[in-house]
């Protein structure tokens, strides 16, 4: 059997690397090398293959299900419907459990699971799903706002019973949340310019590498391990067990290696239906998505709709903001609800303007169900909010960098919400640097003669010949919440323990964070170094048989893991001074009176004096201790003014970009994407760079290139596969030169600030304005096609 508990070993990092230093990752060459076994590695002896059949339609009666062609064919051991579940809890969900384990009655998305199956090979399973007989009646689909809220409109959900559904002016919408600060109405009239502007986003899909898989293994005492790719261990199984009708301790999970995630990987995929079936044939289970599959069995990022309106004096200030936010959030909850609450609270960007007037809201419909991807929410309001700065900026005359940096927020401003920012907020020097770095060089377009044709819009295709290619540049800056905003209780737990092992102090670090290819166990080890002063660290596999770490979303585990376990290795190394105190303090006054501290596996005073090795004073004693950490507390937005402290902090980033585009054939070349950003501590500042490249990235991809096509007539997916839906790849990734900038938050563990989610906010608009500036067209809509450059 090939489980992660065999493949990892724990992570043992004997490399020297404390806060503050580059340290390598420990599964880095694994990864590069392919040695790394990621879930979809996963195998054992005598495993079964699990396939899900997927509905073909987006709205449709079930009238019937003819499972006996599939049960009939050979080597198929179990095909299950919505009639098998051994339960009566049949949905589960994030927080309003909508979604059905298996369509019943009806469906209500494209690629809906309807039935599954087991065999004893993958093709035989995937031959036994397509013998399956299902009857559609077709019914009509709703598709955007108009559709959803018309008379008459059918509805996604009947008799609704979550606690929004009573705040809400129609059932197809799931959840709105206005925001009303000051009077903006009256504001308007003191404004010497309004600009107004309507926007769209695309639906943007993760596009992790690593497709959804995972092996369920039944136990001999009725229960089950589950070993899978996941954000979130203990959200899954607080949704699995109750399906399975097993306590929790009786489904036992296990982190296995994570291809990205993004999002994507927070809501339930094919987990509920590997337990199924390993549990109903009393072998493992192993499913394995290709990528047609994935796209259909992960959500997406909202696509939206935005109506914005400005307004300023002719000085340049400010003078009020009016917003409306469409969230497209498919036909099950998900996250929508959350995603929301950032949309509206964040909708006005990093500026100070004391009148709003804001609403946003997310719709049910027979698209695609969407919900948590990198940016949640403050990614389509920063696209258009940005936009519209650069609108008023041109109205006014102004260059649009200063124009930004004379209504930038500060520390001690209020955000819509009311809530005052009491951190750093260096949102004028993020524009400032940014602006600063230094451009790109022009290029001479007379003649593309000896010109690496890679550098030039429409690259290797070879079309773009110099004839009208014309560069822009663009600014853009952003602002994200970090970690779980509005009350939600936001904690995670370490256990720590540190021991004697070859005459050595040796400390594990355990939680049940997913490393889902962001550092975290980098991360973990140089916490538990800094503060145990040791050398050798191992990282335990992630598990529930730990308390729960929360979700790898939100930029928060760096932040509140990293709090969970420098909480514990502080527990720790209070009792390793107890237990020295108590061995060796009748022997040296020092142990009872001078500050100790834990340094280069000794035990010693804050004057340099070395008291004893760490290992001497542990002997044959382990210190073994697990415990939460908690940030501050949040509360929810009032659901009339949307005013509360809503959120626990704030993380800052600008981009410039520079763009070639060529007018003609309507093809753009980034050439370069600068950042600056705010981290607040830069624990390991390579990773850090990673992750701000990595965001830049996944932000140029939507401006120019990402998007899920659905068919508005039909709610159907028209690309699900790399051919049809592009990602960047290294040829479409410019430099990313970077400036950091360290301005630490009192309130946060080492004054750290989340760091992954804010630079795919910013990169997004900078492409666009630069677009625009070599362009001069308005382009509301992204991602840009050639269609829209070219006007065919």
């Amino acid at each position: 059997m090939r489980t992660p508990e065999t493949i990892t070993q724990g992570t043992a990092a004997r490399d020297k690397g404390r806060i503050g230093e580059s340290t390598l990752r420990p599964d880095g060459t694994l990864k590069v090398t392919g040695e790394f076994a990621y879930s979809s590695d996963m195998w054992h002896e005598d495993m079964l293959w699990g396939h899900i059949l997927r509905s073909p339609v987006a709205h449709a009666e079930i009238v019937s299900i003819d499972t006996s062609a599939a049960l009939a064919q050979a080597g198929v051991y179990a095909v299950l419907t919505y009639d098998d579940l051994p339960t009566e809890t049949r949905h589960y969900g994030l927080e309003i459990q909508d979604t059905p384990v298996l369509a019943h009655g009806r469906v209500r998305h494209h690629g809906e699971p309807v039935a599954i199956v087991a065999a004893d090979h993958p093709e035989t399973a995937r031959r036994a799903a397509a013998r399956i007989r299902v009857d559609y009646r077709e019914l009509p689909v709703v598709t955007d706002e108009a559709s959803a809220t018309a008379p008459g409109a059918p509805l996604v959900h009947e008799n609704r019973t979550d606690h929004h559904a009573a705040h809400v002016p129609h059932p197809n919408i799931l959840h709105r949340q206005p925001i009303v600060r000051g009077d903006a109405r009256a504001a308007a009239e003191r404004a010497d310019v309004v600009v107004s502007g309507e926007y769209e986003f695309g639906m943007q899909d993760q596009a992790f590498l690593g497709p959804e898989s995972g092996l369920a293994v039944p136990a001999e005492d009725g229960g089950v391990d589950l070993y899978i790719a996941t954000q979130w261990l203990h959200s899954d199984l607080r949704q699995i067990a109750p399906v399975l009708g097993l306590p929790e301790d009786k489904v036992r999970m296990t982190l296995s290696g994570v291809g990205g995630a993004f999002g994507g990987r927070e809501d339930l995929s094919m987990q509920i239906h590997a337990c199924l079936l390993a549990l109903r044939t009393g072998k493992p289970i192993k499913i394995v998505y290709n990528r047609f599959e994935s796209f259909f069995g992960h959500v997406h990022r909202h696509p939206a709709k935005l109506w914005y309106e400005h307004g300023a004096t002719n000085d340049g200030k400010l003078t009020h903001v009016k917003c409306r936010i469409v969230l497209d959030g498919g036909a099950y909850a998900s996250a929508s609800p959350a995603v929301v609450g950032n949309a509206a609270s964040l909708s006005v960007g990093p500026y100070a303007v004391d009148d709003v007037d804001i609403e946003a809201l997310a719709l049910y419909t027979n698209n695609p169900p969407c919900g948590a991807m990198r940016g949640f929410g403050a990614v389509q309001a920063c696209f258009a909010y940005e936009a519209q700065m650069d609108k008023v900026a041109a109205r006014l005359g102004m260059d649009p960098v200063e124009f930004r940096r004379l209504n930038a927020m500060e520390q001690g401003t209020f955000m819509p919400t009311g809530q005052r920012v009491d951190s750093p907020a260096p949102v004028a020097e993020l524009l400032r640097r940014v602006k600063a770095m230094p451009l790109p060089p022009e290029r001479e377009w007379e003649t593309t003669e000896g010109v690496d044709v890679r550098a030039l819009p429409g690259g290797l295709s070879n079309t773009t010949h110099g004839e009208g290619v014309v560069r822009g540049v663009g600014y853009a800056v952003g602002i994200k919440n970090v970690g779980f905003s509005e009350g939600f209780d936001d904690y995670s737990t370490a256990r720590v323990r540190l021991e004697a092992v070859g005459g050595e102090p040796v400390a594990m670090v355990h939680t049940a964070a997913a490393e889902v290819g962001q550092g975290g166990v980098t991360v973990h080890a140089q916490i538990a170094r800094t503060e145990l002063g040791v050398t050798r660290v191992t990282i335990h596999p992630a598990d529930t048989r730990v308390g729960s770490a929360g979700s790898t979303s939100a930029s928060r585990q760096t932040y509140v893991t990293g709090g969970a376990i420098k909480n514990a290795c502080e527990a720790v190394r209070e009792k390793v001074f107890e237990l020295g105190r108590r061995k060796l303090g009748p022997y040296h006054p020092a142990w009872a009176h001078a500050e100790l501290l834990l340094e280069g596996g000794k035990v010693v005073t804050d004057g340099g004096e070395v008291l004893a090795d760490l290992a001497d004073v542990l002997g044959d004693e382990a210190i073994d201790l697990e415990l939460e950490w908690r940030h501050r507390p949040t509360e929810p937005f009032d659901r009339h003014t949307g005013q509360g402290n809503g959120h626990v902090q704030y993380s800052f980033a600008a981009h410039r970009a520079v763009v070639e585009v060529d007018t003609e054939l309507g093809l753009v070349k980034v050439v370069e994407l600068a950042c600056a950003q705010d981290v607040g501590k830069a624990l390991n500042p390579l990773s850090v760079l990673g992750q701000i490249q990595g965001g830049t990235t996944q932000g140029l991809g939507m401006a120019v290139m990402e998007e899920i096509i659905v068919d508005p007539k039909t709610a159907r997916v028209r690309n699900p596969s790399f051919t049809d839906y592009l990602i960047p790849t290294i040829l479409d990734t410019p430099a990313i030169p970077v400036d950091v900038l360290e301005l630490a938050d009192d309130n946060a563990p080492y004054g750290l600030r989340g760091v992954g989610e804010a630079p795919t906010l910013s990169s997004t608009p900078a492409v666009l304005a630069a677009i625009r500036a070599a362009t001069g067209l308005e382009l509301n809509r992204t991602p840009v096609r050639p269609e829209h450059l070219t006007g065919t």
